[in-house]
């Protein structure tokens, strides 16, 4: 791993076909920031000042491009690309550059994810989703988490119950209702997402819906719904009368 990072921190940064610093000023992404803001620039552009330089044979914003046009110009898609997916597709991107990617779309997955905790209210399943969907739909994995809701259904917190799977044997009753009853919510909602991105349940999300639902009913507390999240779909439990 430290030989690749070494020998893509070797780049040419000064290289006239792949670097910035060649171009006109009107033409670089960051001169252009600087001058217009962040919102002037294009997607690709944004891509090529994250990216630094180009590789040999394509500048900067050409390789940008290539990376779009190979997500199908899909920033969902974008942001599901791990290290090696990068590293894989884009010859002359080494780990340097498919870390900084990584971790810059991460940063933007988290901004989303507090702006969806500022709408603080649940009056139902959107909601539900609309806080849950910029955290868990980029995964490549399956997150299983519950929200907590006080009695006027305002979110007190929420907390990742289990990772990886959502059978009944990952899912850990006591940890979760220790939690919920340290926080004294009177209600509580279930989510969790498929990464194949169909939102249908499975019968393992079934048996643990019932499983949990029965237990709040042992500590009088409501579950209000459980939400898969698949894509940019959403399956209710509570919509399809199933709660």
């Amino acid at each position: 791993m430290g030989k690749k990072l070494s020998e893509d921190k070797r780049e040419p940064i000064e290289t006239a076909d792949c670097s910035l610093h060649s171009w006109n000023d009107d033409d670089k992404p960051r001169e252009r920031l600087l001058r217009s803001g962040a919102r002037s620039l294009s997607d690709a552009e944004i891509l090529a000042i994250m990216l630094r330089t180009g590789v040999p044979g394509r500048n900067v914003v050409e390789l940008s491009k290539d990376i779009l046009a190979f997500v199908g110009n899909d920033l969902d898609r974008l942001a599901r690309l791990s290290v090696r997916d990068f590293m894989a597709n884009f010859k002359g991107v080494g780990e340097a550059k498919a870390i900084s990617l990584v971790a810059a779309l991460e940063l933007g997955r988290r901004r989303g994810s507090a702006a969806a905790r500022d709408a603080v209210h649940i009056s139902g399943p959107d909601d539900i989703a609309d806080y849950f969907r910029p955290l868990l739909m980029d995964l490549d994995h399956e997150e299983f988490h519950i929200l907590m809701l006080n009695r006027a259904h305002n979110v007190i917190d929420s907390f990742c119950a289990s990772n990886g799977g959502v059978s009944g044997t990952v899912v850990d009753m006591k940890l979760i209702f220790r939690r919920i009853l340290t926080y004294s919510a009177s209600s509580i909602a279930l989510c969790h997402n498929h990464p194949s991105c169909s939102a249908q349940p499975s019968r393992e999300d079934e048996a643990v819906t019932a499983k949990i639902k029965a237990a709040c009913g042992f500590h009088d507390i409501n579950l209000i719904d459980h939400i898969i999240i698949g894509g940019h779909d959403y399956y209710s439990f509570a919509d399809e009368g199933r709660l």
